[in-house]
């Protein structure tokens, strides 16, 4: 029998555990998890990435579904196939190496979520038989163990193979920021050529937008407002225009548009699509201000708070307001495979598991940018 009792396998492993609201991790040897669902498979983490939402979660902010302790988190992280159960569905072997994201963990697969069929309007959605929507399972690393630990149980229906020339530090950080970002540029629905702004660009998600959305052709503006993410964000954006929305209003991006295109009207004049990462009601409203009528405002941040939206905005100019939570199954390959192809890469800092409370801290600071643990990293690294 393949399983975590396998002899090859250590007895015990390493795991980061959250054990209240707004405390440091601590760091603890447990046993190896079991695998016995035909659907699971035990992998040897390689990655774990940190997300924001593992910041707003170990903060006590994560509604309605916050974790019960002690918890393991990370929802964005790669590893290795190192055992399957005895009775096995899954498609992958001992040996391969895989992207795990938080998604849906167990989907029950018959709530109207899992049964409902991809429409024409939404051909990026998952077939019948799961969803990332389904009210009755569980997400890696938010209500369920997540991937800041050496060894991991996964559901084999919801993980992506890696390919050959992206490594597990770069995959970990694919599997939330990299997928979220990229579906929320596939729901703008736009074609190569038009205008999309992403605002808060020089973090996670954004400085990958960019990338993203340049590979796909489009014209991108980005925006932020601190002076390490603009800096980044110009590093990594060649062929996009970056803005400092301290200096620059929206308007003179609007009127600059209107210039270059030889357009007067207002309703002319403007970018297509913006998508909204920061939790930042004036981020929210510089972005509805840089669109043209009938343009599309992707959300994929979630202050707690909420947005204030325009009536005026969504009537008169007939702005859509389209929320984004991650992509599909579908999307999560397409997403590995489009960065793989078009070197679309994470600017990354890595620590060892033992740090992750320095990883923490340095993320507090705002820099911008990915950190990642990396197992392969010793304490001293």
């Amino acid at each position: 029998m393949a399983s975590s009792s396998d002899p090859k396998l250590p007895p015990l492993m390493k795991a980061q555990f959250l054990e209240a609201f707004n405390k440091p991790y601590v760091l603890r040897s447990v046993p190896l998890p079991t695998v016995t669902d035909p659907h699971d498979m035990l992998i040897k983490v390689d990655a774990a990435s940190y997300c924001h939402t593992d910041a707003v979660l170990a903060a006590g902010q994560m509604r309605p579904n916050p974790p019960s302790f002690p918890h393991i988190g990370c929802h964005e992280f790669a590893g290795t196939v190192v055992a399957l159960p005895e009775i096995s569905t899954s498609p992958f072997q001992v040996g391969d190496r895989v992207g795990v994201p938080g998604r849906a963990f167990h989907p029950c697969g018959t709530c109207f979520e899992c049964a409902s069929s991809p429409t024409a309007e939404d051909a990026d959605a998952d077939p019948p038989g799961y969803s990332v929507y389904c009210p009755r399972s569980q997400n890696n690393g938010i209500d369920a163990p997540g991937g800041f630990r050496e060894y991991a149980a996964v559901d084999s229906r919801q993980v992506a193979p890696i390919p050959e020339n992206l490594s597990a530090v770069d995959t970990a950080v694919l599997m939330c920021a990299g997928v979220t970002v990229y579906a929320a540029l596939k729901r703008c629905r736009l074609k190569p050529g038009q205008r999309v702004g992403i605002m808060g660009c020089g973090g996670g998600l954004g400085h990958l937008g960019l990338q993203f959305a340049v590979q796909m052709g489009l014209e991108v503006w980005g925006v932020d407002n601190a002076d390490a993410p603009l800096r980044l964000a110009g590093e990594v954006a060649s062929g996009a225009r970056v803005i400092d929305a301290r200096n620059v209003d929206a308007t003179e991006v609007v009127a600059r548009l209107g210039r270059e295109d030889g357009k007067q009207d207002r309703g002319d004049m403007g970018l297509d699509a913006v998508i909204i990462l920061p939790e930042s009601q004036d981020a929210f409203d510089y972005g509805v201000s840089l669109l043209r009528n009938h343009g599309k405002c992707i959300v994929v941040s979630f202050p707690e708070r909420g947005f204030h939206v325009s009536a005026r905005d969504v009537v008169f100019r007939d702005i859509s307001i389209i929320g984004s939570l991650v992509g599909s199954n579908k999307l999560l390959r397409e997403t590995l495979q489009f960065a793989a192809q078009n070197n679309v890469r994470a600017v990354i800092r890595t620590f060892p598991l033992s740090r992750l409370n320095d990883l923490v801290a340095e993320y507090h600071k705002g820099r911008g940018g990915k950190l990642v643990i990396d197992m392969a990293l010793s304490d001293g690294s």
